[in-house]
């Protein structure tokens, strides 16, 4: 059984690390902090062209998001097969830095390795407190129109927005990175060599 290395990255706070408890245990992490590290065993229904394994292990990986570890940070991004760039639809800010700060770090170090756009919390889109905490700093919720825009233009290969608390969408996030990171694994020659550059 083949794996893929899934690398999870995003302002701090957008709910990377719950995305992916919640995806591995199947319910919603009560302390999201103890958990830096997951695989589990993914399968997508059917085969997609081009797929050579349709069930793979998932490997993922968590970055430190300070920025007294941004020369750090990259060392994790080595033989990354999908990245899942991650920001909350609740937090514009969030949103900001995935053109501005994310996607310049992914592709000075893995300029070929596919991005996934995920935008986390979907689930608090409309919820009424969240609307009025955005609404005091005169800011709404990012919509999936920008976001797919975005998706555009950083050249992602799609974009996918869920919710680790009700897991709307969160299969749909990991079944895309197997496709794409087995897809772009199998375009790398053997034998295998870094598919990123460390610093």
């Amino acid at each position: 059984r083949r794996s893929i290395k899934c690398v999870l990255v995003g302002d701090g706070a957008v709910g990377k690390t719950s995305l992916v408890v919640s995806y591995t245990t199947n319910g919603y992490p009560t302390d999201p902090s103890k958990h830096q590290r997951q695989a589990r065993a993914g399968s997508v229904s059917g085969r997609p062209p081009g797929l050579t394994c349709s069930r793979c292990w998932v490997l993922t990986r968590f970055c430190s998001v300070q920025d007294e570890f941004d020369k750090l940070r990259p060392l994790c991004y080595t033989n990354t097969d999908i990245f899942l760039l991650c920001f909350s639809v609740v937090s514009p800010s969030s949103f900001q830095n995935v053109s501005e700060k994310w996607v310049p770090e992914i592709r000075c170090h893995c300029p070929k390795a596919p991005i996934i756009l995920v935008g986390t919390q979907s689930d608090l889109r409309e919820d009424v407190k969240v609307l009025i905490e955005l609404d005091k700093c005169k800011e709404k919720p990012v919509s999936e129109e920008a976001a797919k825009l975005c998706a555009e233009e950083i050249k992602a290969a799609s974009y996918i927005e869920c919710s680790a608390l009700t897991q709307k969408n969160l299969k749909e996030v990991f079944d895309a990175a197997i496709v794409a990171g087995i897809q772009y694994s199998d375009t790398q020659q053997q034998p295998k060599k870094s598919k990123c550059r460390t610093p």
